[in-house]
């Protein structure tokens, strides 16, 4: 069974812990961590990740110009991205529909219901 990578972006390092700390135990993925957009970004690139929990207020650059800079590039376009936000407003779920997000997840959110929506995603 190939181990999938999951990319968590979040500026917010208790957000980041519980995340990790939610998977960090399953065999079936790894996890990468980026503080910011442009890391988030860079790591992207460089790892290819099978999914992105992206968050969408961070510094450097926020979470809607980091999926639509992956989503434009043929190289990361296939990645699954997962906004993880506070902004749960539907103006703020439709642009992250409209810059190519495969889905949406609010803050604050069930561990459980985070497994759940990753197998749901990633079909494990």
């Amino acid at each position: 069974m190939k181990i999938k990578k999951i990319l968590l972006a979040d500026d917010e390092e208790p957000v980041r812990a519980l995340v990790t700390a939610t998977i960090r135990d399953d065999t079936r993925y790894k996890i990468l961590e980026a503080k910011d957009g442009i890391e988030a970004l860079e790591i992207a690139r460089k790892e290819k990740p099978d999914i992105i929990l992206l968050d969408i207020m961070m510094p450097r650059m926020d979470g809607f110009e980091v999926c639509r800079h992956l989503k434009s590039d043929p190289k990361t376009s296939s990645i699954s991205i997962i906004m993880l936000t506070a902004l749960a407003q539907n103006t703020d779920k439709d642009k992250a529909r409209e810059v190519g997000a495969n889905g949406y997840f609010a803050k604050p959110f069930s561990p459980t219901a985070l497994i759940k929506k990753l197998e749901e995603v990633l079909g494990s």
